[in-house]
């Protein structure tokens, strides 16, 4: 790389690393006055506090903040090189803007890359203890789940139905289990009640329970009274979910329980999908709004690098309204969901690319 290629980078990342800690340390704060109650109140300790939730809150407010972290850095550091009339200098001795482009997309990479590495792998890990002192200090009352009324597809041929679940005691009141061969309904098994065996055995014992077979107009019907241990495709944690529970599951994790629930026909392989796709699209986000942020930057204008920030953390500003919209949007199922979290990255692309083409050459 030249010299200038070198340059350029090191004062881009020393910017951007400055920026993120700077603004990880204001969030943190803040963070913690909002909580401090919770904190005092609860018995939690101080390892759990710094190590078990702090850890993944800086790590989860990086991912979420990144590209704007970016977008303020090159506006930062390309704004002060232009008021000191470095950018013109640069441009006057024969350097064309595509090749002053080059360095920026290169440091942007880099971030991107980092930033993809954290959203599919180190961040949801990190969620995990996160999310989980939450729901035990903080957030005491966010849990959801499905009481009563429960109906599952668990297979393409295999439907189930519970009439009541107890989750502390693990345990299905009224289960039936019907199974078809194309339309036609071929056996339906009725439990009074079902017990889980454990995460290990991975297995229901159903007491009480009765099995009906059909052939054609013929019935036969069989009760029983002693248990039975049997592999249902079907887990107490199917029963409780937390609204943000897709975010400490790994990408593996998020593959899984989207085809699982697409299986079972539920509506929450949606917000899986939403998930996955978001963490590829939100780092690519940083190239977009780097080149958004040197075509903005590196004019001198008179309002200077305050001017420079205000368009900024403006163009942010409508970067995560944006954002909030294409959730939306695929959440309802009125866009494919890939297309709906790609959706202001495309955006973004064209105006970055108009910008560039009307920026100082």
């Amino acid at each position: 790389m030249a010299i200038l290629d070198r340059y350029l980078i090191r004062k881009y990342l020393s910017t951007f690393f400055f920026s993120l800690l700077i603004f990880t340390l204001i969030s943190m704060a803040i963070d913690f006055s909002d909580k401090v109650k919770s904190f005092i109140e609860k018995p939690c300790t101080f390892k759990e506090i710094m190590v078990d939730y702090y850890v993944g809150f800086v790590l989860n407010m990086a991912g979420l903040l990144m590209p704007l972290y970016a977008l303020i850095a090159v506006v930062f550091f390309t704004s002060r090189m232009a008021f000191n009339s470095e950018i013109l200098s640069i441009l006057n001795a024969g350097v064309s803007f595509g090749r002053l482009v080059r360095p920026y997309m290169l440091a942007g990479a880099a971030i991107a890359l980092l930033h993809l590495s954290l959203n599919h792998y180190l961040i949801p890990l990190a969620n995990k203890s996160r999310l989980k002192f939450e729901r035990a200090y903080v957030w005491t009352e966010q849990e959801k789940g499905k009481k009563s009324n429960v109906h599952f597809l668990l297979a393409s041929d295999t439907k189930v139905y519970i009439q009541g679940y107890d989750k502390n005691r693990q345990t299905a009141t009224g289960l039936r289990l019907e199974k078809f061969q194309g339309n036609r309904l071929i056996s339906i098994l009725d439990a009074q009640n079902a017990s889980w065996k454990g995460d290990t055995i991975k297995r229901w014992e159903l007491t009480n329970y009765s099995i009906r077979s059909f052939d054609g107009l013929r019935e036969k019907y069989q009760r029983y009274n002693t248990p039975l241990d049997t592999a249902i495709n079907l887990v107490p944690q199917d029963f409780i979910w937390y609204h943000n529970q897709n975010e400490e599951m790994t990408t593996g994790e998020l593959r899984g329980a989207i085809d699982r629930d697409r299986s079972r026909g539920l509506l929450t392989s949606r917000n899986y999908e939403i998930e996955f796709h978001r963490r590829t699209a939100d780092a690519f986000t940083s190239l977009i709004l780097t080149l958004m942020g040197l075509a903005v930057a590196g004019r001198k204008v008179r309002g200077g690098m305050g001017l420079h920030l205000a368009i900024a953390i403006g163009v942010g500003a409508i970067y995560i309204l944006l954002s909030k919209f294409a959730v939306s949007f695929a959440a309802s199922g009125s866009v494919p969901v890939a297309l709906g979290m790609w959706i202001p990255n495309i955006i973004f692309t064209v105006v970055a690319l108009w910008l560039a083409g009307k920026a100082q050459k």
